[in-house]
């Protein structure tokens, strides 16, 4: 391990063009199990991947589901098809939320095409009845998924990206209280920061970047860092800034026109936003939009769940893990620890405790985790962990309540 090194992390805004994707492919999502809950269908029948496409006033929402019956109508020759109608609310109310009302992106007059269709039948035989459990779910995909955790911060995740994360939802509460200058500020930004590690820990910041959209068009660079800079410093909270720090704020002047209108979005398009800034490996599968059958995002978040426990459970200091899966198989075919020589027992004895303390199949993940309700659409921006665990069952994958089944595991 290197003791003195710079690290950098960018993150995104709700406003950004992706994450504007994301956040409607989540709540589309969240549309689906709430409208499970509501009619009396199993929450645990519930399919959809849902790819989301926006440019200048027009959102495209496609991929695979399988519906509740309230959310389907009949045609004209009798058959039954999706009812685009809630989708298209559900994608409006996004849009007014992140805050977007300009000619060229705005909630009441995007076009929304609603292009889902009912899951592949391959697809689903494999997911519905593993062939290696019975009464069992298979996983939705093949893949492999990473999750990570470390001490540089109070959620127990790197520093680079806790504190770009942090500014852009500083900026972002301030910006929709509608007070001042900051109110003036449009819901496209990114942000990114790069911390200084002197023995190991962060240390002290080297340079921040920010852009945001702003919708005054006199406003300069410079008036930009004085509206912004006082958020910036309440984010960075007891991480000093270098004497010599470089600040760029919109370095590239003016930054009017934003969101989708300034550039195309799409769903997935920001995973390393929303993990750990590149700090972990990636498996490379996204998960807004997804359910969580599709272990691209259920696994992810048992993985980030166990990494979690160990650390918090003092067994190390830094701890990676990777799960791998095949489709229509229930069990992973592989878990794989990595402590970064910081461990207090050996990789070997966590890999055989985690096994122990949880049921790593799709469905035991989400057993476990409680993951089959509506509360995606709040981890569509500022990152998928180091999150507070909701009283909804938001983010329960942040809970440290394997503490001390992880250490009993290792001690019998």
């Amino acid at each position: 391990m290197r003791s003195h090194y710079i690290f950098t992390s960018e993150s995104v805004s709700e406003g950004h063009p992706d994450k504007v994707c994301d956040r409607i492919s989540d709540e589309i999502v969240d549309l689906v199990y709430r409208e499970a809950a509501k009619t009396g269908v199993d929450p645990w029948t519930v399919r959809i991947a849902c790819e989301t496409l926006a440019t200048t006033n027009r959102v495209v929402i496609a991929g695979e589901v399988r519906l509740p019956p309230s959310l389907m109508k009949t045609d004209k020759n009798g058959k039954e098809v999706i009812n685009p109608s809630k989708f298209k609310s559900a994608a409006r109310r996004a849009i007014r939320d992140i805050g977007y009302e300009q000619d060229g992106f705005h909630w009441k007059t995007v076009k929304i095409d609603v292009l889902l269709h009912s899951q592949s039948a391959h697809i689903a035989q494999g997911v519905d009845k593993a062939s290696d459990h019975d009464n069992s779910e298979g996983a939705g995909d093949q893949g492999i998924m990473f999750g990570y955790a470390c001490r540089e911060t109070p959620d127990l995740m790197p520093a680079p990206i806790y504190y770009s994360h942090k500014i852009l939802q500083l900026l972002a509460i301030a910006r929709k209280s509608g007070e001042g200058d900051v109110a003036k500020l449009g819901p496209d930004a990114k942000s990114q920061v790069s911390v200084i590690y002197r023995d190991g820990k962060p240390s002290e910041v080297s340079s921040i970047v920010l852009s945001t959209q702003h919708l005054d068009e006199s406003w300069d660079s410079a008036k930009v860092r004085k509206v912004v800079e006082p958020y910036i410093m309440e984010a960075l909270g007891d991480l000093p800034v270098a004497a010599d720090c470089k600040w760029y704020i919109n370095p590239t002047g003016k930054f009017v026109i934003g969101g989708p209108d300034g550039d195309a979005g799409l769903t997935g398009r920001k995973i390393i936003v929303d993990t750990y800034g590149g700090a972990a490996p990636h498996g490379g599968g996204a998960f807004s939009g997804k359910d969580t059958t599709k272990v691209d995002r259920s696994a992810a978040y048992a993985a980030r769940y166990l990494a979690k426990n160990v650390v918090a459970a003092n067994l190390a200091e830094r701890c990676t893990l990777q799960i791998a899966y095949a489709i229509g198989i229930a069990q992973p075919l592989a878990v794989y620890v990595d402590l970064h020589g910081t461990g207090k027992v050996t990789e070997d004895e966590v890999e055989a405790a985690i096994r122990k303390v949880m049921d790593l199949s799709p469905s035991g993940i989400r057993r476990h985790l409680d993951l089959n309700k509506p509360i995606y659409a709040k981890t569509s921006a500022y990152g998928h962990f180091g999150r507070k665990t909701g009283r909804d069952g938001a983010f329960s994958w942040e809970k440290l309540d394997l503490v001390k089944p992880l250490k009993e595991a290792i001690k019998a």
